[in-house]
């Protein structure tokens, strides 16, 4: 069995990071920016501007994310953060009718990316990213954790729609479901305060 290790997304793991997101899917043009960014200013970028932003918030903190390695390699990526830093979340309606909390509460924290490396997929780096982003969370003070989720059950989506991770991964993490986007999207929650 090999090892799955995580570390937070400091500078240092910059190339790390790069790995992570170049393994397959959206992730290199995205840069894992999509989330900071409303919609029309995400539009305005181009792939180095994204290059550009992800770099500039690594580097003045605090890491916005985690990298899993497995066996020492980089291999799978997270984004967790408080919910105000992440723009688009407070300008998507589905996300506003759903939540349970206020928007502007620095105590919520919000999982919004996942990033596998296609070689490396199928191999439980997704729960382990959740678990570590789950800790990095409860160790910076977060109240509350919400993600956006796919439920694979209801609903059939290609592997680069799974940057939202899968509702089975929260639900064995502790998630609750509180609320629903949209059919096959549902809102979840985990208490840390408990």
């Amino acid at each position: 069995m090999s090892a799955i290790t995580t570390k937070a997304a400091t500078l240092t793991e910059w190339e790390d990071v790069q790995r992570t997101l170049t393994g397959g899917g959206d992730g290199a043009s995205c840069q894992c920016v999509w989330p900071v960014l409303r919609n029309k200013d995400w539009n305005a970028t181009t792939k180095d501007q994204r290059v550009g932003i992800l770099r500039e918030e690594i580097t003045t903190g605090p890491p916005p994310g985690i990298v899993a390695y497995r066996d020492g390699e980089a291999a799978g990526w997270i984004r967790i953060g408080p919910r105000p830093g992440q723009a688009r979340l407070a300008y998507t309606r589905a996300i506003v009718a759903a939540t349970q909390e206020p928007l502007e509460d620095g105590g919520v924290w919000a999982v919004t990316c996942f990033s596998v490396r296609r070689d490396h997929r199928g191999q439980g780096l997704n729960a382990a990213l959740l678990a570590a982003a789950v800790d990095y969370a409860r160790e910076s003070g977060a109240r509350v954790v919400e993600g956006y989720p796919v439920d694979t059950a209801a609903v059939k989506v290609s592997p680069n729609e799974l940057f939202h991770g899968a509702l089975s991964t929260f639900l064995a993490a502790g998630f609750s479901v509180v609320g629903e986007l949209r059919s096959g999207r549902p809102l979840v929650s985990l208490d840390l305060a408990g």
